[in-house]
């Protein structure tokens, strides 16, 4: 799975959330800040996460949840690393 196949179906997670304005959706990119840049609130990034993890079939260890930095690269790279581990 390729890093912007990832960065695209986050911001397909990312459309379902009303408290985040679509417009700044348009230009996501890795140095994308979920809060910084998209409004996001800390607590969205829970079900962000839980989100990802249905929709790239993986399953986050807790401690990984709890270092989870608020990037966009920072859950690509998640993602990438928990599919290795399998």
């Amino acid at each position: 799975m390729e890093r912007q196949e990832i960065i695209d179906g986050l911001v397909e997670i990312l459309k379902t959330i009303r408290t985040i304005d679509q417009e700044k959706l348009k230009n996501v990119t890795e140095e994308t800040d979920f809060i910084a840049d998209l409004g996001t609130p800390s607590t969205e990034l829970i079900n962000i996460a839980a989100k990802a993890e249905q929709k790239f079939e993986v399953e986050f260890d807790d401690d990984d949840i709890d270092d989870l930095g608020s990037k966009v690269k920072d859950i690509v790279d998640l993602i990438l690393r928990t599919k290795e581990r399998g």
